[in-house]
């Protein structure tokens, strides 16, 4: 029996799940390049989840959660914001965190959240969204370029360690 896959609008009660997620997200970056990337440590998964939490009633962030059998899977955080002179760009939304519970990756659940990502930035009066992806997360870059999503910057980092 195929599971039904709900996209949502986080609520408090799912703030500690998206905590785990935020850290497991933190974590696999770290793990693709430790040099650029921050570790976790032992009250990441709590500092993200009161991040989160701190996010859920403003008017200008999106944070969904994807539920498969009532259980949390996965997450998004976006946001509308405003110029940034430093990323040369006018207003935009930004998809900050896009993840999903590895177990249930190719079901659709990251195009799922993203989509619905996408129409609540525009819902919010968002022109044009960014995202970014780390290097080696090629299967996310598959994702957003299928959403039409085109690449724009590419960062590169020097490491000056004496």
């Amino acid at each position: 029996m195929l599971s039904t896959i709900t996209i949502k609008a986080a609520r408090d009660e799912d703030v500690p799940v998206l905590g785990k997620y935020g850290a497991d997200l933190m974590a696999l970056h770290h793990q693709w390049d430790p040099e650029r990337f921050i570790p976790t440590g032992t009250g990441t998964e709590a500092s993200y989840a009161r991040w989160l939490g701190s996010q859920l009633e403003k008017s200008e962030v999106v944070v969904l959660a994807a539920e498969q059998d009532e259980m949390i899977v996965g997450y998004a955080y976006a946001s509308v914001e405003g110029h940034d002179y430093m990323a040369l760009r006018g207003p935009a939304g930004v998809i900050h965190d896009l993840f999903v519970e590895p177990e249930k990756r190719s079901q659709g659940i990251g195009r799922m959240l993203l989509e619905a990502a996408v129409a609540a930035l525009k819902e919010r009066g968002a022109n044009l969204i960014v995202l970014s992806t780390a290097h080696r997360n090629e299967a996310a870059q598959r994702l957003f370029a299928a959403a039409g999503f085109r690449p724009t910057m590419v960062e590169m980092t020097l490491d000056v360690k004496a």
